[in-house]
């Protein structure tokens, strides 16, 4: 699939844009750890130039914190087009700038900032209304473009389907239009706070906002990993008078009981997931969140169609949703989506006039301000509740094995480098992914 998809690209050729995937090293050859891809769950720990300004809205950042993110299991699962072995992986970063292109007025270097996963370019018309992930003049993937009619912003370390541009699990990172793409935080908001304002607060945020949860709506959450857990409390912040939490894991069924007050539902124990929400919700939910995943699927019929590349996505979380709402109900999808699907119940989607909404890729700008000087500066949502594990950056490969099998309880993950602070006060502190993992 990479090597079809990467000669499709190279033969469609490239959309201009106003930015490059390719960055310049440095003069005197100095190196960084990063993660690249090799292959379907190949990840390394390399050495690789470290970035310099390239262009003059360039900002290149220490990274002080770096994640890893449900959708990095769909590269790390090959089940995203165009990647290219080294590609440096990571879209959810922060760090503290380093160098400063001419063009950039509003930063200093040493300033604490975090960046957004979706680079944008500030001046189209998706941006002027901070739909910074619909940035029309940034990624050049005429592959995307064939396939959906447009294209998304360019991602930061998410195969050149988004653009080819390196990530940020990695020791230094470099953020074009940096004056653009980079948030800066106060010295009062910890690291631990302030890093997942790059991507799944923002994601979690904008599927509850997106999918317009109000006062009273009783939501069904599918997939309880970070955002899902996110979800949960952001719904519950908007009114929610019921969350019920949709997983098979038992450790993120007992997380979100715990963490965030919701009601489980066990697909394990109740395979028949329609059935069950439809004792516990009579009548239906009013509104589904699919914050899943579609590259495990449940049913043997999805699982041959997925291994004979008959499909590439799979509909059942999906149907799932359209089936338990009520009728006129909202289903918001913020999974990661890419390509095809077979079986999808349109007649459901009809006949009880669903609102099924795409909510696409969560325009990082449009919440990031709202979410950290209304949320969590007041006090009203601290996001370090997901946090349980801390690791070194050497640790990475092992971590995308261990995230990609659930292990150890794993929700969120803060991964440190050289440059990192000391974990803040009541987060958790370095552990080896060997401790816990098994």
């Amino acid at each position: 699939m990479q090597a079809a998809s990467n000669a499709a690209q190279k033969a469609m050729g490239d959309f201009p844009t106003v930015v490059r995937p390719e960055y310049k090293a440095r003069p005197d050859g100095s190196t960084m750890k990063a993660l690249a891809w090799y292959g379907t769950r190949d990840v390394r720990l390399v050495d690789a130039p470290i970035p310099d300004i390239s262009e003059p809205d360039d900002v290149i950042l220490k990274v002080t914190g770096t994640t890893i993110c449900g959708s990095d299991l769909h590269l790390y699962n090959g089940e995203i087009v165009a990647l290219q072995k080294g590609d440096i992986l990571g879209h959810e970063f922060m760090g503290v700038v380093d160098r400063i292109g001419p063009n950039v007025k509003n930063l200093q270097v040493g300033q604490r900032v975090v960046a957004s996963f979706q680079i944008a370019c500030g001046e189209c018309e998706y941006c002027k209304q901070k739909l910074s992930s619909f940035c029309d003049r940034t990624n050049p993937s005429s592959l995307m473009n064939a396939m959906y009619g447009h294209r998304d912003a360019g991602f930061f370390g998410y195969s050149h389907f988004t653009g080819g541009f390196a990530g940020g699990q990695a020791e230094y990172v470099r953020v074009p239009k940096g004056n653009v793409n980079l948030l800066p935080i106060p010295d009062e908001v910890s690291d631990e706070k302030a890093i997942y304002l790059s991507d799944v607060l923002a994601t979690a945020y904008h599927n509850v906002m997106d999918t317009g949860v109000k006062e009273g709506d009783v939501v069904g959450v599918w997939g309880l990993g970070p955002i899902g857990q996110c979800v949960a409390q952001f719904a519950k912040l908007k009114g929610a008078s019921r969350v019920i939490g949709i997983d098979r894991i038992p450790e993120r069924l007992a997380f979100a009981q715990e963490k965030s007050g919701c009601e489980t539902l066990d697909f394990s124990k109740h395979t028949d997931v329609v059935k069950r929400l439809q004792e516990i919700c009579p009548g239906g939910l009013d509104v589904a969140m699919d914050c899943g995943t579609f590259h495990q699927p449940k049913s043997m019929l999805h699982k041959i169609e997925k291994t004979l590349m008959l499909e590439t996505d799979v509909s059942e979380i999906i149907n799932e949703m359209l089936m338990s709402v009520k009728k006129g109900g909202r289903c918001g999808i913020i999974a990661a989506y890419a390509g095809y699907t077979n079986h999808f119940n349109v007649g459901a989607l009809m006949e009880k006039g669903v609102r099924l909404i795409g909510n696409g890729q969560a325009p990082v700008h449009k919440w990031w301000k709202e979410i950290l000087y209304d949320l969590i500066i007041p006090g009203k949502f601290d996001p370090t509740f997901m946090i349980t594990h801390r690791v070194p950056i050497d640790d990475f490969p092992k971590l995308y094995a261990a995230f990609d099998k659930r292990q150890g309880g794993v929700e969120k993950v803060f991964v440190q480098t050289k440059f990192s602070n000391p974990p803040s006060p009541g987060c958790p502190t370095l552990t080896r992914v060997d401790e816990w993992a098994n």
